[in-house]
């Protein structure tokens, strides 16, 4: 009896060697080139800064609505052809601007989301001088793009996640994080069934505190609703990435210098997971920090840390990858800190 338990466990260690081994496979499938590749188009002058509601961001969309639909990731429900259109208010004018919303459906928990953000605008042409917005929010982007393309070669390898993973590229953040507000107040899957959100804005440079730092990610909001999640992200992090994992900005209140003044940093408000949080939906938002290039026409793609991004795109994958399959939802913190904070971090 104990020999027949003992290749028991030795059968079922082996098969989780395998799946671990075909998971980083389907990681690898994210390239330094690709990402190359696909920034040098998306924060090009063509796209002209892709302000919400401009010509540019029009070009922007239809760029992500093709990249899905060639690799043959469906739209989302309730989309018109992925987009998902409204009507926003910029520079005390009404435009037409839409997110982009594509889906893999789990095979498990279909009905249980995980919803991947990140902007696809930017803050388009100033004083004639176009803001091409590479790491804001290009990375993130790209990453988005080659994340659903690893988990598509993962599916077409006979893996699919068990829950189903919304790949959600929405407007109009720069205006006051908009799009991903019409989100949360007319969702395209139920909030109470979308278990997490994981917010990529700005993951391809460097900032001042970690200039001879080549390895290492804010994630912002992990332990604030669930400590589950939190502890996920060190585990694959130290299974398969190795990187400096900073949590500083777990702290809102704690002070930053930008713009020549010092104030509380606050940045667990001031992206697109706000409004899932907001929602008690558990999130990340990975980041790497502002720079002196932030909201400046030198945010160009040439300044890029295309090794360092692509280990942390790879790093993100492998998180989605745990949430997607694991066979337990995360679990909500009873107590949620810093909800109760207004806008100024008082």
């Amino acid at each position: 009896m104990i020999r027949y338990i003992f290749i028991f466990i030795t059968c079922f260690c082996t098969l989780l060697k395998g799946q671990d081994s075909r998971v980083t496979e389907f990681a690898q499938s994210i390239t330094e080139q690709e990402l190359m590749e696909l920034l040098y188009v998306y924060a090009s002058d063509y796209f002209e800064g892709r302000r919400t509601g401009s010509k540019g961001q029009k070009i922007a969309v239809d760029f992500l609505r093709d990249h899905y639909m060639n690799l043959n990731i469906q739209a989302a429900e309730g989309t018109n052809n992925y987009f998902q259109e409204m009507t926003l208010k910029v520079d005390g004018k009404m435009v037409s601007t839409e997110n982009v919303a594509a889906i893999i459906k789990g095979s498990e928990f279909p009905n249980e989301y995980i919803v991947l953000t990140s902007h696809l605008d930017h803050i388009g042409i100033e004083g004639g001088q176009i803001n091409n917005g590479a790491d804001d929010d290009g990375s993130g982007t790209v990453t988005m793009l080659e994340i659903a393309e690893a988990v598509k070669i993962g599916l077409e390898n006979g893996y699919k996640p068990k829950r189903s993973i919304v790949f959600l590229h929405v407007t109009g953040e720069e205006e006051g994080l908009l799009g991903s507000a019409y989100y949360s107040e007319n969702p395209l899957y139920p909030l109470e069934q979308t278990i997490v959100n994981l917010n990529i804005d700005m993951i391809g440079r460097n900032d001042s505190l970690h200039d001879n730092d080549e390895d290492y990610l804010y994630l912002i909001g992990s332990d604030i609703l669930s400590q589950d999640l939190h502890d996920i992200s060190i585990s694959i992090n130290k299974k398969y990435s190795n990187l400096d994992l900073d949590f500083r900005y777990n702290d809102p209140l704690l002070k930053v210098y930008e713009r020549g003044r010092h104030y509380a940093n606050r940045y667990y408000y001031r992206s697109d997971h706000y409004n899932f949080a907001k929602n008690d939906i558990p999130v990340i938002f990975y980041f790497s920090g502002t720079h002196e290039d932030y909201h400046l026409p030198t945010d160009t793609v040439e300044k890029i840390n295309y090794p360092l991004l692509t280990k942390r795109a790879r790093f993100i994958f492998h998180t989605l990858w745990d949430l997607a399959n694991r066979e337990e939802r995360i679990r909500l913190n009873s107590d949620k800190k810093y909800l109760n904070i207004d806008k100024n971090g008082r």
